[in-house]
C-alpha cells in the first residue's frame, strides 16, 4: 500500500499535476488519501476511474466542508469497511477509514493537529487514547496496518530541529508520548524498524523559506504495522521526490 500526504493547495488539482500518474506506475493494492478536503460526490471522476483501485471508500466531516477527509482505494474489495474509531467525540471530523482484508486490516488516518498555540493538545490526548483503544481491538482480531498523517515527530532524528520545537503542534512531551503507547501496545514504525539511524528522512515541509530545498522537514506520515507481522514486511519507502504537496507519499511493502 501507499499513501500521498495532504496539500493545502487544492487536492485534486495536485493529484491530477503530480501524482495520477505516479500512482498508476506504482500499482499499489491499496491507496490511502489525507485531507482531502471534500465528500465522496466530489471526487472527480479521474479519480474514480483509477485503473486498478475500483473499490474506492471516503471520509468527510458532518457539515465542515473543506476540511479534513481521507480515502481509502483499493484493487481488491474489501470483506468490511467501517469509518471513525467507535467513539462520537472524534468521528464527526472524517478522519478514519478502516477496511478489512482476509490477512490484515488497513486503517487510513488523519490525526488531528494540535493546533497554533496548541490549542487542541487536550483534544488531541483525547483522540490518542481512544485512537489506540480502537486500534488495539483490531489487533485482538487480526494484524493491522496503519496509514497517514499522524501528525508527529516521534524521536529528536525525526525533525531537523528539534531543540526549536519542543512546544510545536507534533513535537510536544505530550505527542510523542502518546505515539509511544501506541507503539507499546504492539505496534513498529516500519520506516524506523528497517532504518532505525537514517538521518533527515522527512515527509513533511512547510511552504516557507525554500525548507524542502534545504530539506528542513518533520517525519509525519507514516506505515505502523502490528508487530507480529514483523516478518512480512519487506520494505518501507519515503518517496521525498515526488512532488505536489507539502508532505510526500510513504510505501509500506508487505508479502502476506
Amino acid at each position: 500500500g501507499l499513501l500521498p500526504g495532504a496539500p493545502p493547495l487544492p487536492f485534486w488539482v495536485n493529484f491530477r499535476r503530480f501524482w495520477g500518474q505516479w500512482v498508476q506506475e506504482e500499482a499499489p493494492d491499496v491507496l490511502c488519501l489525507q485531507e482531502t478536503k471534500c465528500a465522496a460526490p466530489a471526487v472527480p471522476p479521474e479519480v474514480r476511474a483509477l485503473p486498478g483501485l475500483p473499490h474506492q471508500f471516503w471520509a468527510s466531516p458532518e457539515g465542515r466542508p473543506g476540511y479534513s477527509g481521507v480515502g481509502l482505494l483499493a484493487r481488491h474489495e474489501p470483506l468490511s469497511v467501517t469509518y471513525g474509531i467507535g467513539d462520537p467525540e472524534h468521528d464527526a471530523e472524517g478522519r478514519v477509514v478502516t477496511a478489512e482484508f482476509p490477512a490484515l486490516y488497513v486503517v487510513a488516518a488523519y490525526v488531528p493537529n494540535s493546533g497554533r498555540g496548541l490549542v487542541r493538545l487536550a483534544y488531541r490526548q483525547r483522540w490518542d487514547r481512544a485512537f489506540r483503544s480502537y486500534l488495539a481491538s483490531l489487533d485482538a482480531r487480526k494484524p493491522v496496518a496503519v496509514c497517514g498523517d499522524l501528525n508527529v515527530a516521534h524521536a529528536e532524528i525525526d525533525l531537523r530541529h528539534p531543540r526549536a520545537n519542543r512546544r510545536s503542534p507534533g513535537f510536544t512531551d505530550e505527542e510523542r508520548e502518546g505515539f509511544g503507547a501506541l507503539l507499546a501496545e504492539g505496534f513498529l514504525d516500519t520506516f524506523r524498524h528497517l532504518y532505525p539511524a537514517a538521518p533527515h528522512a522527512y515527509t513533511f515541509w512547510t511552504y516557507l523559506g525554500g525548507a524542502r530545498g534545504r530539506n528542513v522537514g518533520w517525519r509525519l506520515d507514516y506505515c505502523l504495522l502490528s508487530r507480529r507481522l514483523a516478518g512480512a514486511l519487506c520494505d518501507s519507502k519515503i518517496r521525498n521526490k515526488v512532488m505536489g504537496s507539502d508532505h510526500c507519499p510513504v510505501e509500506l511493502f508487505l508479502a502476506i
